[in-house]
């Protein structure tokens, strides 16, 4: 009796269904996808490396910055809500919302996605709200992997990365080296709980009933801040900012800010989004939340008082910065004042 050969197929990946994904990556970049003049960009999908012309951009003294994050366990979320098209839209917003930190402007995008069983229509929601991403901070995608990998993630179960990369003049770098004390702090709304503490709310997803409302909430995409920030930096507003990300207001403000400085924050002058109050409804304490979730303020901005009034042109009604606190010369402890409004 013939024993039947084995395969790739049959040990659970499919090149030929990986294919025709790559094929309708093309489509989709070409559909959606930012008109890009880098005659390179164009064709990388699919190729071995991806390449952009770095000469067509005309910065004096540049410097390349480069980001990598993923989106966590809301990956989990969306995968029961079976909502795929926004996913994408926060793993972009990771990164390029960091590369702007140092005030880059993002030019290139490429993503990860490993998955336990290539499922074309899933696949294809992700790549458009990676795709949207892109265009809303104004960067090509110009390559990335899908990896079938069957026995490592279960059917259903995937992960997303990303990597961005940006560049900036020497000159016009955003750095701690810049911050003064008595430079004012400014919070940017966020557009809700962005892409961290999503473990803590799987838990409290698990032990409680959830309406569908706030589920859907959950997964609302990440607000991309670069185009706004970067016109701040153009014109020299700022001097430093934070993207507020895991770890809070508190961890990611002090990361722009010199040793012999600290903050001093105002927490009852914070505008706490619903979402946030709903989540401090099941017994989360102050500092759990104020440390684990933006709470309402997705960037901070320290730029000098004299700046505040030249930079709310910039700004939708919807995400105008409002002052929170200030730069102080350091002392044992951080300057909290006040507590949230919940």
């Amino acid at each position: 009796m013939k024993k039947t050969q084995n395969s790739y197929k049959k040990s659970g990946v499919n090149i030929s269904l990986a294919n025709k994904f790559v094929n309708n990556i093309h489509k989709l970049s070409k559909k959606f996808g930012k008109k890009t003049k880098n005659s390179f960009s164009r064709d990388n999908i699919g190729s071995f490396g991806s390449l952009f012309d770095i000469s067509k951009i005309k910065i004096k003294d540049p410097v390349i910055v480069s980001c990598t994050d993923g989106v966590g366990t809301k990956i989990d979320l969306a995968n029961k809500l079976k909502k795929f098209d926004t996913i994408g839209v926060d793993l972009v917003a990771m990164c390029v919302n960091d590369l702007v930190v140092q005030g880059a402007k993002p030019l290139f995008f490429l993503d990860y996605i490993a998955i336990g069983k290539l499922n074309i229509k899933k696949t294809q929601k992700i790549l458009k709200g990676i795709i949207k991403g892109c265009k809303l901070s104004d960067c090509d995608l110009i390559g990335g992997e899908t990896a079938e990998m069957p026995g490592i993630y279960s059917r259903e179960n995937f992960d997303l990365a990303g990597f961005s990369v940006g560049i900036v003049s020497k000159r016009k770098i955003l750095s701690k080296k810049n911050v003064n004390t008595n430079d004012v702090i400014l919070g940017i709304p966020s557009s809700g709980v962005h892409s961290n503490g999503f473990s803590l709310i799987r838990s409290i997803i698990k032990n409680n009933s959830v309406p569908l409302k706030i589920k859907r909430d959950l997964l609302t995409p990440t607000k991309i801040y670069s185009k706004e920030i970067l016109k701040l930096v153009d014109k020299k507003l700022i001097n430093a900012s934070a993207h507020i990300t895991g770890g809070g207001l508190i961890e990611n403000l002090l990361r722009s800010v010199p040793d012999k400085y600290s903050i001093e924050i105002d927490l009852s002058k914070i505008k706490i989004k619903s979402i946030f109050k709903w989540i401090k409804s099941k017994n989360i304490a102050d500092q759990e939340m104020i440390r684990t979730f933006n709470c309402g303020i997705g960037f901070c901005l320290i730029l000098p008082k004299k700046n505040v009034k030249k930079i709310k042109r910039f700004f939708s009604k919807e995400y105008m910065p409002y002052e929170i606190g200030k730069i102080v010369l350091k002392s044992k402890k951080i300057n909290l004042y006040n507590s949230l409004k919940w």
